[in-house]
């Protein structure tokens, strides 16, 4: 008896192996149906002038000291229409935006006291979803890497400036022109006034007349009949 038991529990292994290796041709239908999403990110109309690896600082005034936003790539990203730049920085994990904004005429960045490889700007930034003033550093791997960002800040903010002065002697030149315009109609309208006077002198004159020929025929006419 103790010798079958073993032999017996053996035997139910392998018919349990067997029935677990065989295939019932059953398809069993996944739980979750994952499908495939379009991820934007906003700059698919955009095209890179500058991508570099960095970490992201902004002031904060109330405490007084630099607070991290986060490291990721800073970009400077053109528009394929508009032809405006603005800076976009994702944090390289999460891709959560740490700064996001236009680079306007006016705006400077300068080298960090005391740190070559890092340099600071004032913006108008959108990062959190409204408009903020923020005052931000940004530090990177060398001291090359700095130089090229500061430099390409630099360019974009000039660029924009002469754009800037283009459009405004464009718009004064469009209202130069529209005074002239403006000015040459009301001279026409000036000489031709004194014309229509001339021209109804002439006829009320020419009428004044008729009326004083017709008046001598009819008194010709009146004296006539009395002769006779």
């Amino acid at each position: 008896m103790a010798t079958n038991e073993p032999e017996h529990e053996h035997r139910d292994e392998e018919e349990a192996g067997a029935n677990e290796d065989e295939d019932t041709g059953a398809q069993v239908a996944p739980i979750v149906r994952l499908e495939e999403v379009a991820v934007t990110t906003g700059e698919e109309d955009e095209d890179a002038v500058l991508d570099l690896k960095s970490k992201l600082y902004r002031f904060d005034k109330d405490a007084n000291q630099w607070k991290e936003r986060g490291a990721g790539t800073v970009k400077l990203l053109k528009h394929k229409n508009t032809g405006k730049i603005r800076l976009v920085m994702r944090q390289s994990k999460t891709l959560k935006i740490c700064a996001n904004h236009f680079v306007k005429t006016g705006m400077t960045v300068q080298e960090h006291v005391g740190n070559e490889k890092s340099c600071v700007w004032h913006a108008r930034d959108f990062a959190d979803g409204e408009l903020k003033d923020e005052l931000f550093c940004i530090r990177f791997a060398s001291i090359e890497n700095c130089k090229t960002f500061m430099q390409k800040f630099k360019e974009v903010a000039e660029s924009e400036e002469e754009k800037e002065e283009s459009k405004d002697a464009s718009d004064t030149a469009g209202l130069l022109e529209k005074l002239i315009v403006e000015e040459k109609k009301t001279e026409e309208k000036t000489e031709e006034k004194p014309v229509e006077k001339v021209k109804t002198e002439v006829d009320a004159e020419e009428t004044k007349k008729s009326e004083v020929e017709k008046a001598g025929e009819e008194k010709k006419t009146e004296e006539t009949g009395s002769s006779t």
